[in-house]
Parts: C-alpha cells; sequence; structure tokens
C-alpha cells in the first residue's frame, strides 16, 4: 500500500501542510481502492465518512436539475480532493462524483481528518481556502450561465480544457469527453452541442475525431468565447 508520507499527489491538495507524524496515521486509516470509468465514487444525498484524495485519473462532479438535466460542475483530476465540503458541513453530498477514467483513490475516514482539523490550523486553513476557490468557481459558472451564449460557453469549455489537460500525442486536447458531457458543462442539449461542434469544425476553428478533439484555430476560439 502506498504511503501518504511518501506519496507525490499530496503536493497538489491540502495533504502537504500535514506533520510526517500525521501522515503516518492517515497512512494506517486510510484504504485504496480501484474505480472503473463509469462508475460513481458517491452520488447526490449520499453521507460521505471522508474524504477521498485523487492518486490517478479523472472525475466528473454533478448535479441533478428539477427538470432531470445533469450539470457539470467540475473535472476533478489527480492530486485533488474530493468531498471535504459535505465532512465539514456534516450534511449529505450536494454533488454526484463518477470516474471519466480509470481512477485509483484513496479514502480517508472523518475521524482522522477531522482530528487534524483541529490540531494542525494549517491544514484548516488550506482546506478551507481550496473550498473558497470552489465556491468562487461555482459564482463564475452562475454568471456564465447567465449572460453567455451556448456557443460562447462552449468556446470557454474547450479553451479551458486545453489549458487544464494540455495535448496528447495526436494534439488532440488530453481528455475524452462524451458529446452528453460537453453539454452538460455547457447547460445545453446534447443536440445542441453536437451541432454547435459541427459548425466549429466546419469554421476550420476545431477538428475531431471520435472523442478527440484538437484546435485549429485558438484566436478565433478565444474571440467567440469573448463574444465577438
Amino acid at each position: 500500500m502506498n504511503k501518504c508520507e511518501q506519496c507525490i499527489v499530496r503536493q497538489f491538495n491540502s495533504l502537504k501542510t500535514l506533520t510526517k507524524d500525521e501522515l503516518i496515521k492517515i497512512s494506517a486509516c486510510k484504504t485504496s481502492k480501484i474505480i472503473k470509468k463509469g462508475e460513481v465514487i458517491f452520488k447526490e444525498g449520499e453521507y460521505l465518512n471522508g474524504v477521498f484524495c485523487i492518486r490517478d485519473g479523472v472525475c466528473k462532479v454533478s448535479k441533478m436539475s428539477e427538470n432531470g438535466r445533469n450539470q457539470i460542475i467540475s473535472l476533478i483530476q489527480q492530486g485533488s480532493m474530493l468531498g471535504e465540503r459535505s465532512l465539514i458541513s456534516d450534511e449529505i453530498s450536494n454533488l454526484t462524483a463518477t470516474a471519466l477514467s480509470d481512477m485509483e483513490v484513496c479514502f480517508i475516514p472523518k475521524e482522522e481528518i477531522i482530528k487534524d482539523l483541529e490540531k494542525n490550523p494549517n491544514f484548516t486553513l488550506d482546506v478551507l481556502k481550496t473550498m473558497a476557490n470552489s465556491l468562487k468557481n461555482a459564482d463564475n459558472l452562475i454568471v456564465d450561465m447567465a449572460q453567455k451564449s451556448v456557443k460562447q460557453r462552449l468556446a470557454d469549455t474547450l479553451l479551458h480544457l486545453l489549458e487544464r489537460f494540455g495535448l496528447n500525442t495526436d494534439a488532440a486536447i488530453n481528455i475524452q469527453l462524451s458529446r452528453e458531457d460537453i453539454a452538460n458543462i455547457i447547460g445545453t442539449a446534447t443536440a445542441s452541442a453536437i451541432r454547435l461542434l459541427s459548425e466549429l469544425k466546419k469554421e476550420k476553428i476545431i477538428d475531431f475525431i471520435g472523442k478527440d478533439i484538437t484546435i485549429l484555430n485558438k484566436k478565433e476560439l478565444e474571440k467567440i468565447a469573448q463574444g465577438f
């Protein structure tokens, strides 16, 4: 089993602020699991009895609206933690996390995390900063949904995915999303997302083969994102 104190992934999240002794205690009580692509890590309405640290892979975090449409709030990748908000507020999960690729995650029980929050102010502050950043992103999402066109949101999303995930060996964005996932990120019907992607392809701004999307004209995509 991987030891937390030797794990490079913790440098990307709040666990980096814990002492060696605290990390050794976490190592002794955590469990590691493999989650297959498409599997749910936790569901909206579930009680989370701990937090998840992503050692490898990517998942989507989404919320079901009253009309039954899934809205993807964010994509979470290697090095991030999941579930701190529900843990600290002691409420049921507000979101569902689903694996977009095969994943390796570590589950740290609630009791251990609460002990560290009580004893280590640096850890507490870092967790709060992470949660504040998530709230800022949620605020931005609300404004984008209200003020930007669907085409703007699509252009924004493609640029964000490029910045965040980089390119694969075929020069395509290094994450594969279904058309339904893309629609659920930009808040539209799948048919609309397909139509807009096809328009961008026709205009030679992007190209795609299956789920692989390549940006051919970044400047033009940036113009669309800005509303020009």
